[in-house]
């Protein structure tokens, strides 16, 4: 399934806002639905900042004073969790990324299992953390943690829509899943445990319900600096052969396949070009 078709499915689970703040409150004296309670706006006034909030979603900074209009004026509103994440998002498009953390850590404060701040989070920590950084294994610590957690959650996690079709939930949840391999294996390539990287970028790889260049890249790159340089061509190959690979992610892998026949690598049945 493509990223952009996982993000549409997605927003109509964590868009949930935008179809209950249509929805009138419950009549009083109603009787309960049975189930788990859905979120639901408790005025008409919470149904018009609702609204506004998902409106302003194109533009970042009305998108951030949407939500603090909204948490401000409804503090025990039920859309808290999903409002605080698109305050999270909103600074992520401004490259604002101190808030964005800021934001995500609110989100983990109202739902402790929210599995798309936990993915901001651990992305966050093992992208912007650096060999040398005196906290570095604190940040990474982070990273694992969190992944981990998604993956966890991605093996019985609930449609947040019934919508959604099952077919199409299991490949998400499975793309989720590798994104959280994805950055447990980024955060070993930072601390030089090539091995343990490879290992995560490969259950990212056979995870994924889509072929990801740029995991086999990262599983070439690790292969390679970990001295399988036979491996790493292979996985080279693959992503060059690859007519969606983006030009971008086929240079590197060009480049990574260079490296590893200069260190004595050879394709498997022939010999390296």
């Amino acid at each position: 399934m493509k990223r952009m078709i996982i993000t549409g499915i997605l927003t109509i689970g964590a868009g949930v806002t935008c179809l209950m703040a249509q929805a009138p409150p419950p009549a009083k004296g109603a009787a309960p639905a049975s189930g788990p309670k859905a979120p639901a706006p408790k005025s008409k006034a919470e149904v018009e900042a609702l609204q506004a909030m998902q409106a302003s979603v194109n533009d970042p900074d009305k998108e951030i004073a949407a939500v603090e209009n909204l948490i401000t004026k409804f503090a025990d509103t039920d859309y808290k969790a999903i409002a605080l994440y698109m305050e999270a998002e909103a600074y992520q498009k401004k490259g604002d990324l101190d808030h964005m953390v800021i934001y995500a850590d609110r989100v983990l404060e109202v739902n402790p299992s929210d599995f798309q701040a936990e993915l901001m989070l651990a992305k966050y920590y093992a992208t912007h953390t650096r060999e040398n950084d005196l906290d570095r294994e604190e940040k990474l610590g982070k990273t694992e943690k969190y992944a981990n957690a998604v993956i966890e959650a991605m093996k019985t996690m609930p449609k947040p829509n019934p919508q959604i079709p099952d077919d199409q939930w299991v490949d998400v949840r499975k793309d989720f899943t590798a994104d959280g391999y994805n950055d447990i294996g980024m955060a070993n390539l930072t601390r030089k445990k090539y091995d343990a990287a490879a290992a995560a970028f490969k259950s990212a790889v056979d995870t994924t319900s889509h072929p990801e260049p740029a995991y086999m890249v990262r599983l070439a790159s690790a292969l390679q600096s970990a001295g399988k340089n036979d491996e790493a061509i292979m996985w080279c190959d693959k992503v060059t052969a690859m007519p969606e690979a983006h030009p971008q992610v086929k240079s590197v892998a060009t480049n990574i396949r260079a490296v590893a026949v200069k260190a004595g690598g050879k394709p498997a049945g022939g010999e390296a070009k």
